[in-house]
């Protein structure tokens, strides 16, 4: 008698959970139908090419169809594995990567809480403006820039440190491997600084002006309202934005190195993406650029979700 009384419940507590839930769709069908045009872009873009990770398990000619292809297992992940041009091309990922995050990281956050210390608008909507307008000017234009700046022959750089007699000579900074991943580094931060910065100056805006009249009736000056207020506010925001740059660890993409890169550092300017690019599409092996491709994706949803892990055990903050 109890189990079908609980048989009853259960059934009960179904219908009224379907109910429930077709009444939210139908009070909510306008929000739904303007959702609808992004989940079918992002089903076309992000989620249909996924078919095509078949062709890493293949010996794929474009010239046959998908029923005459040659399957090869997993061959195309052991030549990955076999290349000693792989392990090199992860290091410099990785060197690149890990430099990135912490000056990149790092670098945003500071200058947020310094811009927000600026009591002059006028001054500091200058400064926003001037420090975000690169993210909109293409690497191509930024790496003719670096390039120029970098020059041996009357580059700004060389001319700065002669000037100041730290050097000689010029140096031919794009000529030497150990220069190299510095360079991309602070190209990068000089063109996303400021638009990353946008992100925490308005979760700084969204801590309660009270917090900091009570810390100042206290006696706390600046660095101690940054330290025990600005800071603990952003939080959340500087853990979620982390975890996320910890996923993408490997994905930095190709661009900055492949303008900025030559013959010279070469050693040092492959990465991943380029690495795919150079050994898979353009010799025609499009079977082992997939599986560079699914390599790289598959580490990165790995790292995300150790990272969010990790996060969540001790900050008690995550993204899902």
């Amino acid at each position: 008698m109890k189990a079908v009384t609980t048989s009853v419940q259960q059934q009960t507590r179904k219908l009224k959970r379907e109910r429930n839930f077709w009444r939210t769709a139908i009070r909510n069908k306008y929000l739904y139908m303007m959702s609808l045009p992004f989940i079918i872009w992002v089903f076309v873009f992000s989620y249909y090419p996924l078919w095509g990770w078949t062709m890493a398990f293949q010996k794929y000619k474009p010239a046959k169809s998908f029923g005459e292809q040659d399957w090869v297992g997993f061959d195309q992940f052991k030549t990955l594995f076999q290349d000693d041009t792989f392990y090199l091309v992860m290091r410099n990922t990785l060197a690149m990567s890990f430099m990135g995050i912490i000056a990149g990281f790092a670098v945003p956050i500071i200058f947020a809480v310094l811009l927000n210390e600026v009591r002059s608008m006028a001054f500091k909507r200058f400064a926003q403006t001037i420090s975000y307008l690169p993210h909109f000017v293409s690497w191509v234009v930024v790496a003719g820039i670096v390039t120029k700046m970098l020059s041996a022959d009357h580059g700004t750089v060389n001319e700065i440190l002669m000037w100041l007699g730290l050097i000689d000579q010029p140096i031919q900074f794009l000529a030497h491997g150990h220069y190299f991943w510095g360079i991309i580094t602070i190209s990068d931060v000089w063109k996303e600084m400021g638009w990353n910065t946008i992100i925490y100056l308005a979760a700084i805006a969204g801590i309660s002006q009270e917090m900091y009249e009570a810390a100042r009736v206290d006696g706390a000056n600046r660095i101690k309202q940054i330290w025990h207020i600005t800071l603990p506010g952003i939080r959340s925001t500087i853990v979620i934005l982390l975890i996320m740059s910890i996923g993408h660890l490997i994905q930095i993409g190709f661009e900055k190195q492949f303008l900025l890169g030559n013959n010279l550092v070469r050693d040092y300017s492959q990465v991943l993406d380029l690495y795919a690019l150079e050994y898979g599409l353009q010799l025609s092996r499009y079977s082992f650029g997939t599986a560079v491709n699914i390599f790289n994706s598959v580490v990165s949803i790995i790292l995300l979700f150790t990272a969010n892990g990790l996060f969540k055990k001790i900050t008690k903050e995550s993204i899902m």
